[in-house]
């Protein structure tokens, strides 16, 4: 890592109080509604500290504090190229779809999976939990995972059984996922909203949501309840991306699909949550069954690979290209 890349991410981890015109009343304020981190601040809006009965001139000037701190401003493109070699991929545990991901997941990014239920959705989020924890020279980043669970579909027994493919202990697999399940959209939020010290502490480089749309979708009915839906949708996937860029994880979110009734000839589902989730997942992979127990994967958007297919398995062992049974 280069000095100026050290100097960065040194900045991130100072306490708030370290901030120029953040005093202790200040601070606790900010750590009450989720801003523990000086990352967090320097990414947030004026709005977001405001209406948590913050000062306008405070929050402003707090913001730029934190944002000088560290060091957000312009660069040119020759030096955007040295901060994003910190940019690791991680590895899925399955060469076909390595192959269609060009390496794996990318960190400070979102990776979104959708697709009908029983495509693998959740398997895929539970191996990435236990490849996270591989050395970078086996293609893992040797850190932890954050699991939320909405959809009650995480089993530690799943991770037992992954875990020894991959030369891992499983034990001491499970002791590095720090696991929480979701009872409903807001409950959802708020645990996002407090990940920042649960990250670092936890030495976690994987965030993932499955489903990040189930409880948004279930609540939120009727088409007069569409913009409150997608706003409150935005807010936290937006979230993610800050947290994502602040700490260098990768994000993996799960996405539900609906059925196209005016499709003709043809069975079309799309994934849930509209423009909202299409502009906000950097990666969006598509999973549908095959035929003998095969899961075909189908990347669709990607910011610099094209579109392709991947054949995988779901086995025992976990979820596998046929290169690797």
């Amino acid at each position: 890592m280069s000095s100026e890349q050290m100097e960065y991410y040194k900045a991130k981890y100072q306490a708030l109080e370290d901030l120029p015109g953040v005093g202790p009343a200040t601070a606790s304020k900010l750590r009450e509604i989720g801003f523990r981190t000086v990352e967090t601040i320097a990414t947030a809006t004026v709005h977001e500290l405001v209406s948590a009965g913050i000062g306008e001139a405070t929050a402003d000037k707090v913001i730029s504090s934190a944002r000088k701190s560290m060091a957000i401003t312009f660069v040119r493109g020759d030096e955007l190229v040295k901060l994003r070699s910190n940019i690791g991929q991680l590895t899925t545990g399955c060469s076909s779809l390595d192959n269609l991901l060009g390496g794996g997941i990318e960190s400070q990014s979102i990776t979104e999976f959708y697709g009908e239920f029983g495509t693998g959705k959740s398997q895929i989020c539970q191996q990435l939990c236990v490849t996270v924890q591989l050395p970078p020279e086996r293609g893992g980043f040797g850190c932890g995972a954050l699991y939320i669970d909405t959809e009650n579909t995480f089993r530690p027994e799943r991770i037992q059984q992954m875990a020894p493919r991959f030369g891992l202990d499983p034990e001491e697999t499970l002791k590095n996922i720090i696991f929480a399940e979701a009872y409903t959209s807001n409950h959802q939020t708020v645990l996002l909203e407090n990940a920042d010290e649960v990250i670092k502490e936890n030495n976690i480089r994987l965030i993932v949501v499955d489903s990040v749309t189930s409880h948004f979708r279930s609540e939120y009915l009727g088409r007069e309840m569409l913009a409150p839906r997608q706003q409150e949708l935005n807010k936290h996937l937006h979230k993610l991306i800050r947290l994502s860029r602040s700490f260098n994880t990768a994000v993996v979110v799960t996405n539900q699909v609906m059925a196209q009734p005016d499709a003709f000839f043809a069975k079309v589902v799309k994934p849930v949550g509209g423009h909202i989730m299409g502009h906000t997942s950097h990666t969006r992979v598509f999973l549908r069954k095959g035929r003998n127990n095969l899961r075909i994967a189908k990347l669709v958007v990607s910011p610099f690979l094209p579109e392709g297919e991947a054949p995988l398995r779901i086995t025992e062992r976990g979820v596998e290209g046929d290169e690797d049974i």
